[in-house]
């Protein structure tokens, strides 16, 4: 497997569907390849679902996608036990988290009972159902859609369930040329249904698997711990990032890294990926006057590069 072409590939694929948003999809591509999970955030109708078709479609992963909403319940989601005559037992019939990929669409409309039920999944690739434990299909990944949260019939995604995103992105509306595109070209929605699968499960494990191996020197490292050192200072935030948010971090550089074609981690590679993988985890102190995004790359630009 040629994985730079690969690589390539992908990216230039989702941008025939999401146009004008190239460091937007180069995220989402190294999110996956990191193997995290990937929250979409906007206002309706940016292309936030498309996009997650996209995704799943493009990297060849068996797919299903619930519509969450207030009275979404988590059976909904796990499955449910029913009572089946012909073999006089309870049979588990599963439900649709146990697909590779789930578009969770709106996941904040849904209840906070529902939300809650997708941490065990998202941090254990496994979930617990009347006393047993069930592995989930590898590779397993969740790419949720959320509206703001001034907007009607939403909830506050919990602290702890925000943390298992590896990256949280913004798609934003798009630049006039690219609203032309859309305005005058082929429905996204026929695109996304014509996307061919550019990679098997087997090929993203390799492609995992290189992002591991993606090399980290002792002065990228000593940089990262000032970056997570800086949010635990109390100038920039009120409480600062755990060290799963550190390892988070530089499991998201390597992934750029590779995707830029090389086998080491630059800081340049930290500086595109931190506002998207740590943002959503903090919160500013109360006299920033800025929000969580913006003040992230006001403390970058504070951090002496090494």
């Amino acid at each position: 497997m040629d994985i730079q072409a690969k690589l390539t590939a992908l990216v230039d694929q989702l941008n025939t569907v999401i146009v004008g948003k190239y460091e937007q999809t180069q995220d989402c591509v190294a999110c996956l390849l990191a193997g995290g999970h990937l929250l979409i955030e906007d206002v309706p109708g940016v292309g936030k679902t498309t996009l997650a078709h996209a995704l799943a479609r493009t990297f060849g992963l068996a797919f299903s996608r619930v519509q969450f909403t207030a009275d979404l319940m988590p059976s909904d989601l796990l499955g449910v036990s029913v009572f089946e005559r012909g073999k006089d037992a309870f049979v588990f019939h599963p439900g649709p988290l146990f697909a590779q990929v789930l578009l969770a669409d709106e996941i904040n409309r849904a209840s906070p009972k529902t939300q809650s039920a997708l941490l065990e999944a998202m941090e254990e690739k496994q979930v617990t159902i009347e006393g047993e434990t069930r592995p989930l299909p590898l590779p397993f990944f969740v790419i949720a859609t959320q509206n703001p949260m001034d907007q009607a019939g939403t909830y506050a995604l919990p602290e702890s369930q925000l943390d298992r995103f590896l990256m949280r992105i913004s798609l934003g509306y798009p630049d006039r040329g690219a609203e032309r595109l859309l305005l005058s070209g082929t429905d996204r929605r026929d695109l996304v249904h014509a996307l061919p699968s550019l990679l098997t499960p087997e090929e993203l494990l390799i492609l995992q698997h290189q992002v591991l191996a993606v090399h980290a020197a002792d002065p990228l490292l000593d940089y990262v711990q000032d970056l997570l050192a800086a949010t635990r200072s109390g100038r920039w935030f009120v409480q600062g990032l755990s060290p799963r948010a550190g390892i988070a971090v530089l499991r998201a550089a390597k992934a750029r890294a590779l995707l830029s074609g090389r086998t080491y981690v630059a800081p340049d590679d930290v500086r595109a990926i931190l506002p998207q993988t740590i943002a959503h985890r903090l919160i500013p102190t109360g006299d920033a006057g800025r929000g969580a995004v913006e003040q992230v790359r006001a403390m970058l630009g504070a951090t002496p590069l090494p």
